[in-house]
């Protein structure tokens, strides 16, 4: 990796949890310079503008949550496990997730619903991207006669995903970790019974 890749990557990895945090639109440059300790100048030449700077700290705050959410399922011995360990994880995490903001890709489609035209399509591919992973693993349950054949792998992909994300939007605005644990207890509840056999 060269220098300027270096300088390219600490700027998105300072800048990230200060987007997701401060939003979009409130974060200043000056935000950034002050939590990267860099120039104007050292940031405008590694990126064209704040939006573009914006889009990658977007894509790097989800490509962090996806590929711990990634490595949970493919160390999980069964597509149940799989499910509702991930809704465990915001309950083991859920400090690391206040101290953050919240969820990047909850924060961004909140934010980026009525404006923000340049970050919309970057929500709408990363949410694609999670529900597709939940959905890969619902797939599995049922090549693994875990879950019932007839069950819509997507559209319970999609439940999941909308629950756990509801309850991270509660969990924070109520300053409350307890609606992450109804979330797990929900996710339970469907893998046992409702996409069973």
């Amino acid at each position: 990796m060269s220098k300027a890749e270096r300088t390219r990557e600490f700027i998105i990895q300072k800048s990230a949890p200060l987007f997701n945090i401060k939003g979009y639109e409130n974060t200043s440059l000056s935000d950034i310079q002050q939590v990267t300790k860099l120039t104007k100048g050292a940031i405008y030449g590694n990126f064209s503008d704040k939006n573009e700077l914006a889009a990658a700290s977007f894509e790097y705050s989800c490509s962090q949550i996806t590929e711990r959410i990634k490595a949970i399922l493919a160390n999980s011995s069964t597509a149940t496990e799989g499910l509702i360990a991930y809704g465990n994880y915001y309950v083991e995490k859920w400090e690391t997730v206040f101290n953050k903001g919240g969820c990047p890709m909850l924060n961004a489609a909140v934010e980026a619903d009525d404006s923000l035209d340049y970050l919309r399509e970057n929500v709408r591919r990363s949410v694609k991207r999670f529900i597709d992973l939940l959905t890969s693993t619902i797939e599995k349950g049922k090549s693994a006669n875990e879950f019932s054949k007839d069950v819509n792998a997507e559209e319970y992909a999609t439940l999941i995903f909308s629950i756990v994300e509801g309850n991270i939007l509660l969990a924070k605005t109520m300053n409350d970790p307890k609606y992450f644990q109804l979330a797990v207890n929900r996710i339970k509840k469907i893998a046992e019974t409702e996409l069973k056999v």
